[in-house]
């Protein structure tokens, strides 16, 4: 049967460059890219993570290539991009997962230290590598980029101060950016999962986990890491040419509910 559509829902032979690969939300977006034909650059500060990663992908028949990196390097950055250029001709989709959290109240001696760290990693290691891949971007007229927020920004929570400013900076630019690059064909959204289980939130208590479920999460659960990999595809995908500066609730509808 021919088929009466003409956009295209694949991402077969895209070469995509995902930060915070080793764990959690990075780690499902690899694999995921990977099961449906994407070329994966895999980076993250935890190197043997990364190796497990890419081992776990060309297990599977996958292509992968890892690339361990502390985002704060704005000069490693820079070499990361030339060699993933390097390995797999250029860059096609570019998803800025990795992050951190610091907790501190305000009084806390060390507090400047955890904010520079956090703001580092969280907000600025955007910048730098959506600047340092954007030529390859371009290239196509169809590059993506995904930049992973958090529902914490558009809410606020006590002791993570560092962590919401970031996160609100991480959709602030994320439209700013979809203004001025959408102009060269490259489109770029933004997702804000609420409760998923990670590596961030695996120090907390299941019980604890479960009551906050059941009181703030209409679906009464936390998300799986997945469920968030796939909400990334669907922003990627050469079909969604016309989602620009989009910022995407992956929360189980805990942001609307009163």
């Amino acid at each position: 049967m021919p088929k009466l559509t003409q956009l295209k829902r694949s991402i077969q032979g895209k070469v995509a460059l995902v930060t915070g690969a080793a764990s959690g939300m990075g780690r499902a977006t690899a694999f995921l890219f990977a099961d449906e034909g994407a070329r994966v650059a895999a980076v993250d500060v935890n190197r043997q993570g990364v190796e497990d990663v890419v081992a776990e992908i060309q297990k599977a028949g996958g292509e992968a290539q890892g690339w361990p990196l502390d985002l704060r390097d704005p000069k490693g950055i820079n070499a990361l991009v030339d060699a993933v250029r390097e390995r797999f001709g250029g860059i096609d989709i570019l998803v800025n997962n990795a992050g951190i959290s610091r907790p501190a109240p305000f009084e806390a001696e060390a507090y400047e230290e955890g904010w520079a760290e956090t703001i580092d990693v969280n907000l600025t290691a955007h910048v730098r590598l959506v600047r340092a891949a954007l030529e390859d971007l371009r290239a196509s007229g169809e590059g993506r980029v995904v930049n992973i927020a958090s529902t914490e920004g558009v809410g606020a929570q006590p002791f993570v101060s560092a962590y919401t400013a970031s996160k609100h900076g991480v959709i602030g630019l994320t439209r700013a950016m979809a203004v001025e690059l959408g102009q060269k064909g490259v489109t770029i959204n933004c997702i804000c999962p609420g409760p998923i289980k990670t590596g961030m939130t695996a120090q907390i208590p299941d019980e604890a986990k479960e009551k906050f479920a059941r009181r703030r999460v209409p679906l009464r659960r936390y998300g799986d890491p997945e469920e968030v990999a796939h909400a990334t595809l669907s922003l990627v995908l050469p079909a969604s040419s016309f989602i620009n500066g989009a910022v995407l609730m992956v929360d189980g509808g805990m942001s609307i509910q009163n």
